[in-house]
């Protein structure tokens, strides 16, 4: 797993950094009329001197040199089975709506556990009915489920929508 933070968030800029770079390669190649001084020397004009061949190499090119940056990017994330798609739901990370297959969980007791749970996330499910203002039905609820709670490390990008995912009714 990539560790949560500043680092998790380098492969991101490199994708941008190499899409921009793509933009601008791309967008060079086609310059008409502008002088290579003023463009750049790595631009190729697009005139009855250049050809084909020539811009579909220097793209090439320019593409080849982007991959071992593309290459850390972060396709998808192993966890996200658990984020309310199976009868699995992390904790750290599923968003309060993962609980609605739990009955007795949603909304009350998941929100307690949710609001109360610390930045380095739950490590098991004796952690969750720690969580303050939990009544004893709750709990009881919890233990009910604790088989069907997974504990992956937090995620930033998921752990920001835990309570609201911004769908409303």
């Amino acid at each position: 797993t990539r560790p949560c933070g500043p680092l998790s968030r380098r492969p991101r800029l490199m994708f941008r950094l190499a899409v921009l770079a793509a933009l601008v390669a791309s967008a060079s190649a086609y310059t008409t009329g502008a002088s290579p001084s003023r463009v750049g020397a790595s631009a190729v004009r697009m005139d009855a001197s250049s050809s084909r061949r020539q811009v579909m190499r220097t793209a090439a090119a320019g593409a080849l040199a982007m991959i071992p940056g593309l290459a850390l990017a972060e396709i998808d994330y192993e966890g996200v089975k658990y984020l309310g798609g199976s009868d699995k739901v992390d904790v750290n990370n599923a968003n309060i709506r993962a609980f609605l297959q739990f009955p007795g969980m949603y909304p009350s007791a998941a929100a307690k556990i949710l609001k109360a749970a610390p930045q380095e996330g739950y490590k098991s499910a004796g952690e969750l009915l720690n969580a303050p203002g939990l009544t004893s039905a709750e709990k009881d609820v919890i233990k009910k489920y604790e088989g069907n709670f997974v504990f992956l490390p937090p995620r930033p990008e998921y752990v920001i929508d835990r309570l609201n995912n911004g769908l409303y009714r």
